[in-house]
């Protein structure tokens, strides 16, 4: 970000380089009488006690005939006017700009703001102070107090921001505030660029296992040769306005009676369905320790973790929505195989992760139609707090998939720890034949506490999904 402003009297361009639009001064604008209005409202309390005493002791020497009080009422009036005439028509014109490093990082981690002022007039500036507007999740409003910038010269300082919550937080803009000499006045001005800070969900790192119902090759980039054997092995199709006349496959054209071209290595790549449950009612709590953060978190390691194996990887929540929106390769983040694909795809869904928000459903039956379509390849639930029928849902999902795994809230457990335990809370009982439910359509349902990891419950799908008749808890 870089923009400018002449502080404190009316804003300039800024100097070379990327430059915002030119900040004018806060509130409406009213020509020069409102500016200097607008100037007299930045008082200082001593400012305007030097202009009170000024006015009494004027009032007084009035009516007791006294000329020296007089001229005693007159210097403490005109200082403080002097002073803020003086300081709205000095014209200093400073560029600001702010630099993220980085501009996306993982929640509890934390980022670094760099900020410069460039004084670009022929003037030095007298004492500054900078403040950086940022959300109070951030941490503390950053304050800044400057010596004078020399002409041309300039003055850098940063400071450090953290969130423990995802989402996207904006940055700025930047106030400049002056004061003259006597501190009678002080105005603020502020630079109009700002910058947005992404805290995405924390990444956890998982092993390689080798999951139940996954194709052989744990997701790497698998290629089917559809034309290997030569001539008479060669899988035609119908012509294409721009093929390539060299493929054309001469034999298949005369039995056809239609130009054919032999068709090209197709690749056939595992795909991997994230679905997470962002229903309201099934996770209760707040805060970065709430299981739907847990959730949140874990559905952005295995998707990140599938890329990284080579899987092409969809996003889909219980309202239906899929990231990436349909339209690419079947909706599939990373399907074209691709290092730099892969990470770009990573990179879309953990943006879409770091603002995802509880919604208002209250089933999965949407999320049921999306995957409906047939040819998902691997299903990966990361589930809240279930009734007999969402688990009706969930298990007829399973039939659609080439493997299922389910990360089922333990909805008693975190209601324990958290103090929110009821009389409508589930009790165990509920809760195993829901999962037994999920088991005997294919699932291999793993119990999420409190307590839990994501990285020891992925290692454990291996070896309970190949023990379907073994409860699986950790």
């Amino acid at each position: 970000m870089r923009g400018g402003t002449d502080a404190p009297g009316p804003t300039a361009a800024a100097g070379p380089g990327p430059a915002a639009a030119p900040d004018a001064p806060d509130g409406p604008a009213q020509g020069a009488g409102g500016g200097l209005r607008r100037a007299f409202g930045g008082l200082t309390t001593r400012g305007r006690s030097f202009l009170a005493a000024g006015l009494a002791a004027g009032g007084c020497a009035y009516v007791l005939g006294q000329p020296e009080l007089l001229r005693v009422g007159l210097l403490l009036t005109v200082l403080p006017v002097v002073c803020t005439v003086v300081l709205h028509r000095s014209r200093h014109r400073v560029a600001g700009s702010r630099r993220l490093v980085p501009p996306r990082v993982p929640a509890m981690s934390e980022a670094r703001v760099h900020l410069r002022v460039d004084n670009v007039s022929r003037l030095p500036t007298g004492m500054l102070m900078l403040q950086d507007r940022v959300p109070y999740v951030l941490g503390p409003r950053p304050r800044f107090v400057l010596d004078r910038v020399e002409p041309g010269g300039y003055r850098e300082v940063s400071y450090r921001v953290r969130s423990d919550l995802r989402g996207r937080y904006p940055l700025g803009p930047l106030q400049l505030r002056l004061s003259d000499p006597f501190g009678m006045c002080e105005l603020t001005r502020s630079f109009s660029g700002q910058e947005t800070l992404t805290v995405v969900p924390r990444v956890q790192p998982l092993a390689p296992v080798r999951l139940s119902g996954e194709a052989a090759g744990h997701g790497d980039s698998r290629t089917r040769a559809l034309a290997l054997a030569g001539e008479d092995d060669a899988i035609p199709r119908g012509y294409r306005h721009g093929d390539d006349l060299r493929r054309v496959h001469w034999r298949s054209t005369a039995r056809y009676g239609e130009l054919m071209v032999r068709r090209e290595e197709q690749p056939q790549r595992s795909r991997c369905t994230v679905l997470l449950d962002t229903r309201a009612a099934a996770h209760r709590g707040a805060g970065p320790d709430s299981p739907f953060e847990w959730a949140v978190s874990g559905a952005a390691s295995v998707a990140v973790h599938m890329l990284r194996c080579g899987y092409g990887v969809r996003l889909l929540t219980d309202t239906g929505d899929t990231v990436p929106a349909p339209g690419g390769t079947g909706g599939f983040a990373g399907a074209t195989g691709d290092g730099a694909g892969a990470g770009l795809a990573a990179d879309l869904l953990l943006d879409a992760l770091a603002v995802v928000d509880h919604s208002a459903g209250e089933g999965l039956v949407r999320a049921q139609d999306v995957l409906r379509s047939g040819n998902e390849g691997m299903v990966v639930a990361f589930l809240g707090a279930l009734d007999e029928e969402d688990a009706s849902v969930v298990a007829r999902m399973r039939q659609r998939a080439g493997g299922a795994v389910a990360f089922l809230l333990d909805e008693p457990a975190w209601a324990a720890r958290g103090g929110w335990a009821g009389e409508e809370d589930r009790d165990g009982d509920a809760l195993d034949r829901q999962r037994r439910m999920l088991r005997d359509a294919g699932w291999t349902v793993l119990r999420v506490g409190p307590e839990d990891s994501l990285p020891g419950l992925w290692s454990g799908a291996d070896r309970f999904g190949a023990r379907q008749d073994t409860e699986v808890a950790p």
